[in-house]
């Protein structure tokens, strides 16, 4: 996470509340060698204190779950390059502005049993924000198609212990400044959800 104090104030609430409506990660787990990445959906609870998740089995992750495995699931958020010429001051230097929350716990596997609740969770929290779609639900599947599939993937729950985020929306210049980078990154951004940078770029 960027060490900058101007861009760690947000609370700890904030956060969570940003990595739940994300509901999807990047889970980093430390081996031997280069870290395990993998990317995954998750379910974050009311008290942010536990993710729940699944993983394909024959993921090298599930490998190292014979007991707890200390984790990192990394959230990211909107993103962009920033040129110098946006902030109308001189002597500035390129940079990229981005929100980020990392959450920091153990990983275990859960009974097998816990899986189908846990997938059925998992898409009614997404789908629930497709209305007015007909909501998906795993009653829908021809029967059997269901249960061959569970049984390539195995439930997993986070418990969190940290939680760190990042939003470096240019708080640390000038506020002309930082209104003339966020309207650069509205109409020339590169990166990811710009109009959403920008406005919490306007708003910080």
């Amino acid at each position: 996470m960027h060490p900058n104090p101007a861009f760690r104030g947000e609370s700890a609430e904030r956060n969570l509340e940003f990595a739940r409506a994300r509901g999807f990660g990047v889970l980093a787990v430390a081996a031997e060698g280069a870290p395990l990445i993998s990317h995954v959906p998750f379910l974050l609870n009311r008290d942010g204190d536990v993710a729940e998740l699944h993983l394909v089995r024959s993921n090298p992750i599930v490998r190292l779950l014979s007991e707890p495995v200390a984790v990192r699931l990394a959230v990211s958020g909107p993103d962009s390059y920033v040129s110098p010429d946006w902030y109308g001051v001189a002597d500035q230097v390129p940079t990229w502005n981005y929100v980020a929350v990392h959450l920091t716990g153990e990983l275990e596997l859960c009974p097998q049993e816990e899986l189908a609740g846990l997938l059925d969770r998992l898409s009614a929290y997404f789908e629930a924000r497709l209305l007015p779609k007909p909501a998906w639900t795993s009653a829908k599947m021809t029967p059997g198609a269901l249960e061959r599939m569970l049984r390539m993937i195995v439930p997993c729950r986070m418990r969190v212990s940290d939680v760190q985020g990042t939003w470096k929306l240019g708080q640390n210049k000038p506020e002309l400044a930082r209104y003339g980078a966020a309207e650069g990154i509205a109409t020339a951004g590169i990166g990811a959800e710009l109009d959403a940078l920008a406005a919490l770029m306007r708003g910080a």
